[in-house]
C-alpha cells in the first residue's frame, strides 16, 4: 500500500481523540496513511474513526503521590516505551504526533529515541503535564491557543500556532446559521464524565427558578451521568419542561448548532467546537485542576464577550436563573455572542496542522 504512515497517538478521551480524527481527515487526501496509538478507552469512540490501524500501547495516569502508585506508573509507562520501540520499528512512521494525555507519553517517547520526527499538540492554554514532558524532546511543538502557558526552557522556535482541528461532524455543524429566537429556545447542558455531575445539580434546579412564561419556551438537551439521568428527567417533567436527557451524545456538533445558548465546562475541544461553530456560552471551568487549563480556555472567549465565564463556586441554582433570564431576554446580545465566538474560531486548523506534518515527514 502506497502512502507514508503517520503514527498519532492520543489519551482516549474525546478531548484528545476528536483533534486527532480531525488531523487524520485531513492528512488522507494528501497520501497518509493515519495510525492511531492510545489506551483501551478508545473503545467508545473509535465507531467515528477511519484509522488504517489503531494500537494500544500499555500507559498509567499518575493518580497519586504515594510510593507504590509511582511506582506501578513508572512501569506501566516503561512497559509502554518497551512495547511502543518494538511496534515503530516494522511500521516506520515518517512522524509521529501527539496530542496530549499519559498515553502519548510511550510512543512519544520511542519516537525521539528512534530520531522519528515528532510534533506534540496542545489544545490547552496552558501546557499539560504529559506534553510538558515531551516538549524537550519533540522536534514540534503546535499550539491551540495563541499565548500558551508552557516551560521557560523549550527554545520558542519549536513552537507553531495552529489553533485546534475539530472533527469533520463539526465543520459540517458550522454550516448551520444561528437560530432565530421567535420561538422555542434551544438549550444544551453538557460537561463530560466529570463535569456532568454539577450539571445536574446545579441547571435543573436553575430552570425551576425561571418565570413560567420563559420556562414554558425551553427546549432543553441535556448530558448527565448514569446514576443522575432519572433525577433530572424527573425534574423537568415535573416543570412540564420539554427535555432530552442522556449520559451520551455521539451527535453533539449538531446539537450545539441548534442551541440558542450552551451551558459547559471549557474543555479545548468545546471551546475550539464552540467558536467554529459560533454559539453563545455560559463556560463553568473544571476547579481543582493544578494548571487551571479550562479557566485559562474559557478566559479567551470571555474575553471577546463569546461566552461568560462563571467559576464553580459562583455557579449556583439562583446565580444561572439570574444569567439565564438576562441572556434569553436580550436576542441581539446572544447573536453578538454567537457573532464573537465564531470569529475566534480557526476552522482552517487541522489543515494547518497537516501542513506541518508534511513539513517534518520531508526532514
Amino acid at each position: 500500500m502506497s502512502g507514508k504512515i503517520v503514527l498519532l497517538c492520543a489519551g482516549g478521551t474525546g478531548g484528545h481523540l476528536f483533534p486527532a480524527e480531525a488531523l487524520a481527515g485531513a492528512l488522507m487526501p494528501l497520501g497518509f496513511r493515519p495510525h492511531l496509538a492510545t489506551d483501551e478507552r478508545v473503545e467508545r469512540y473509535t465507531g467515528t474513526f477511519a484509522w488504517e490501524d489503531i494500537h494500544v500501547i500499555p500507559s498509567e495516569t499518575v493518580r497519586s503521590r504515594s510510593p507504590l502508585a509511582m511506582a506501578n506508573t513508572l512501569w506501566q509507562l516503561g512497559t509502554g516505551t518497551f512495547s511502543a520501540w518494538r511496534m515503530l520499528g516494522p511500521l516506520a512512521p515518517a512522524v509521529v504526533v501527539g496530542f496530549g494525555g499519559y498515553p502519548t507519553l510511550p510512543p512519544l517517547t520511542a519516537a525521539a529515541w528512534r530520531r522519528i520526527p515528532t510534533m506534540i499538540h496542545e489544545a490547552n492554554a496552558v501546557m499539560g503535564r504529559a506534553n510538558r514532558m515531551l516538549a524537550p524532546k519533540v522536534t514540534r511543538i503546535a499550539t491551540g491557543f495563541a499565548d500558551v502557558a508552557m516551560m521557560d526552557n523549550v527554545p520558542k522556535s519549536k513552537l507553531v500556532h495552529t489553533g485546534n482541528p475539530v472533527r469533520p461532524a463539526v465543520m459540517e455543524a458550522a454550516k448551520t446559521p444561528y437560530p432565530g429566537l421567535d420561538g422555542p429556545i434551544n438549550l444544551l447542558v453538557f460537561g463530560g464524565s466529570q463535569g456532568a455531575a454539577v450539571m445536574s445539580a446545579i441547571v435543573p434546579s436553575a430552570i425551576a427558578r425561571l418565570d413560567e412564561p420563559l420556562r414554558r419556551r425551553l427546549r432543553i438537551v441535556q448530558q448527565a451521568r448514569q446514576e443522575d439521568l432519572a433525577a433530572v428527567r424527573e425534574t423537568y417533567a415535573g416543570l412540564g419542561v420539554a427535555a432530552d436527557v442522556q449520559d451520551f451524545f455521539r451527535d453533539l456538533p449538531a446539537r450545539i448548532a441548534g442551541a440558542h445558548l450552551v451551558i459547559s465546562r471549557s474543555g479545548a475541544s468545546t471551546v475550539a467546537e464552540l467558536s467554529v461553530i459560533g454559539r453563545p456560552s455560559i463556560l463553568v471551568p473544571l476547579p481543582g485542576a493544578l494548571d487551571q487549563d479550562q479557566a485559562a480556555n474559557a478566559r479567551t472567549l470571555a474575553n471577546v464577550d463569546g461566552a461568560r465565564m462563571v467559576m464553580q463556586p459562583d455557579f449556583t441554582a439562583e446565580t444561572l436563573a439570574a444569567d439565564l433570564t438576562a441572556l434569553l431576554a436580550d436576542p441581539v446580545g446572544l447573536q453578538a455572542m454567537a457573532a464573537n465566538a465564531r470569529n475566534a474560531g480557526i476552522p482552517d486548523a487541522a489543515d494547518r496542522l497537516a501542513d506541518w506534518v508534511v513539513k517534518l515527514a520531508a526532514m
